[in-house]
């Protein structure tokens, strides 16, 4: 009998980690939906009160675009379930439809910083994780699986509560394997690139201008390109560079990797793009602690999604052994 998958995509990085890692289970049915979580954020969407997330109206369309032109199968809010199993972006909000399948969360990249409502929720674990942002990830206990991007990571998550026997070590899409961005058409070369982030447009405190001047700083009279992020508001973002640094470079978009393997300075503020930096050697700056970054740097096995798949498959022939004899997966 074939096994059903379903894949909750997010993000672009997020569902084209989704995608990949699909190709690497030809043998299952491969289902996919945009986030989701059940009727509360079903109705908050409606009333677009989380344009700021994963779940809101503009990714749910970048990522239906994204899906549409892979031709990918489609299941909206995991509707046509049951499933035997379910891959994920993210564990700050799991549906109900979803609990009792097995579970493989996926790491997607760089966390929100730890703070006070983080604090909180893994205090009073009945508040909501999403209060807290990306913070709280892998603190659901949802998943049979959590695959991460490293060692340090790992170590990062079992520190923060995650059960450190679901934990596995795979790497993961997207940031596995930076090398190969060194080989592009970028046609700029030894300049100090800025990579703006969506903070306030995901309502979390963003000092632009002290930005902006810290990376002039950073430059150390290197040209400046800024990359901005693509969920921000492109408009008001180089409205306001071109005032404050009129010299500089803007992409609204492109290729923030090959960008990277072209200059000689990466200055972020919370972009999981430090990891490409930090992976090819560059001089990089962010607003997360460097020492930490540099621990957590995803593993550089160019096989991450292939090794998830391989989770998969294990877990799966685990869970029907389990069943053959008569134990609760």
């Amino acid at each position: 009998m074939t096994l059903r998958v379903l894949y909750i995509c997010g993000s672009p990085n997020q569902t084209t980690q989704m995608h990949q890692i699909s190709s690497f289970l030809p043998e299952a049915e491969a289902n996919f939906t945009p986030y989701y979580g059940g009727p509360i954020l079903d109705f908050a969407k409606k009333a677009r009160l989380c344009e700021f997330s994963i779940a809101g109206t503009k990714l749910t369309r970048r990522c239906l675009d994204y899906l549409e032109a892979h031709s990918l199968k489609l299941d909206i809010g995991g509707r046509r379930g049951p499933y035997d199993l379910v891959l994920t972006c993210s564990d700050v909000v799991v549906p109900d439809n979803i609990l009792g399948v097995p579970i493989v969360l996926v790491q997607e990249g760089i966390l929100d910083p730890n703070n006070v409502l983080g604090e909180l929720v893994r205090k009073f674990p009945v508040l909501p994780r999403w209060i807290a942002g990306t913070s709280t990830t892998g603190m659901s206990r949802a998943y049979s699986r959590f695959c991460v991007a490293s060692a340090g990571y790992k170590r990062y998550f079992a520190r923060r509560g995650a059960p450190e026997e679901r934990l596995v070590v795979t790497g993961i899409p997207n940031f596995d394997n930076c090398a190969r961005y060194l080989t592009n058409d970028f046609p700029h070369r030894g300049y100090a690139l800025v990579c703006t982030s969506d903070a306030r447009e995901t309502l979390k405190l963003d000092k632009r201008r002290e930005f902006v001047e810290w990376a002039v700083e950073k430059a150390g009279g290197r040209p400046l390109i800024f990359k901005l992020h693509p969920n921000e508001n492109l408009r008001r973002a180089t409205r306001e560079l071109k005032r404050w640094v009129p010299d500089a470079l803007v992409f609204e978009s492109g290729d923030t990797n090959a960008m990277i393997a072209n200059a000689e300075v990466l200055i972020t503020q919370y972009s999981t793009v430090v990891f490409v930096g930090l992976a090819l050697g560059k001089e990089c700056y962010s607003y997360h602690p460097m020492e930490e970054l540099v621990e957590l740097v995803p593993e550089q096995n160019g096989e991450a999604a292939k090794r998830i798949a391989d989770v998969c498959r294990d877990l799966m022939a685990a869970r029907g052994a389990d069943l053959r004899d008569g134990v609760a997966a």
